[in-house]
């Protein structure tokens, strides 16, 4: 199995292939799963890079939704509601957050990656927010974490560690995956 370093570099690489083929329907699929979660608050992201774009399912929710927020290297992601054209401003990492708004915790997050498996782990950017995130969300009470990416994404086997927090569903341009 390669060291998470190097599973990234190759997931980042195929990423970048699978953003340029195009995101196909996985805004609208990702909407259309998302749907039977209606009233809970929501959390999404404000794509960057060649990560696939969470907008369509954001902006057809209905019920609160939330953007992460980094307080600060080690620590849980907290959430920021968001709503469309509120003011952004740039947050840590070049990642866009709302300039003022709630803090919401959210029941569902659609959660970014770089690479993910066919157990349903996920491969993220190295820092570890997510899986601090999902596991003092998932102490609390039910908590669904849906990967958002792209079929091309897709790894013979994400290495993890005893911090990884396994996603429930993987919505890719190619359908929803349930683990």
């Amino acid at each position: 199995m390669m060291d998470k370093s190097e599973a990234r570099k190759a997931a980042f690489a195929a990423r970048k292939l699978a953003f340029a083929a195009g995101q196909g329907q996985a805004g609208e699929i990702l909407a259309d799963v998302l749907a039977e979660h209606r009233g809970r608050a929501l959390a999404g992201y404000m794509a960057m890079r060649t990560e696939a774009d969470p907008m369509a399912a954001m902006l057809a929710h209905q019920g609160p939704v939330c953007v992460p927020v980094i307080v600060a290297q080690g620590q849980a992601l907290r959430f920021r509601e968001w709503s469309p054209g509120c003011a952004m401003e740039l947050g840590a990492f070049g990642a866009m957050i709302p300039a003022e708004g709630a803090w919401i915790e959210p029941e569902v997050l659609i959660v970014p990656l770089v690479g993910f498996d066919a157990r349903g782990f996920r491969l993220g950017y190295g820092g570890g927010f997510y899986d601090r995130t999902l596991q003092g969300l998932r102490a609390k009470r039910a908590t669904l974490a849906v990967g958002f990416g792209f079929s091309g994404q897709e790894l013979a086997e994400v290495p993890i560690d005893e911090f990884d927090q396994r996603l429930d569903l993987m919505v890719t341009e190619a359908g929803v995956r349930r683990f």
